[in-house]
């Protein structure tokens, strides 16, 4: 670890917690050259398994770059695509992968995306999902409009 003031590699840990949600470790460091103290973030690095069978790290904007595709023109803003790939890496690392396939990361996007835009669910799921007729599309519609009507369960006191 490199010291970020001065950039000596002796660094010495004088603290190691568990973050709040168990996924990274924070370390309190002192640099002996300089004397300054740093905190560093270490986290799991979450690994995409492709259908080839090739590995590369997951990157929170290659998984969003589709569904940026199916929003195009939708009332859909970056911020709102920032939240929904958040929410997709946090999905994948609460369910504790450390080698996701790619499949599943798309399975983990169809959730939010369809609470986000519809329009812009059924884009991708057409494509994900491999839509090849009007029926796919129908059979999807109306799987969307049967959870819309459905009533939704009350808390009982």
């Amino acid at each position: 670890m490199h010291c970020p003031f001065c950039r000596s590699t002796d660094t010495r840990v004088l603290d190691s917690r568990v973050a709040d949600d168990g996924s990274a470790i924070r370390r309190r460091r002192s640099c002996p050259a300089c004397e300054k103290r740093f905190t560093t973030v270490e986290q799991m690095q979450l690994t995409v398994v492709k259908r080839s069978g090739a590995c590369e790290p997951f990157t929170r904007e290659k998984a969003i770059s589709g569904v940026r595709k199916a929003c195009k023109g939708r009332p859909v803003d970056e911020d709102d695509l920032a939240r929904l790939g958040q929410t997709v890496e946090d999905s994948l690392r609460g369910e504790g992968w450390a080698e996701v396939p790619a499949h599943e990361i798309g399975l983990a996007i169809l959730g939010p995306l369809r609470a986000l835009d519809e329009v812009a669910y059924l884009r991708f799921a057409s494509v994900y999902r491999a839509f090849e007729s009007a029926e796919d599309f129908e059979t999807e519609i109306a799987v969307l409009r049967m959870e819309r009507s459905a009533p939704t369960p009350q808390p009982t006191g």
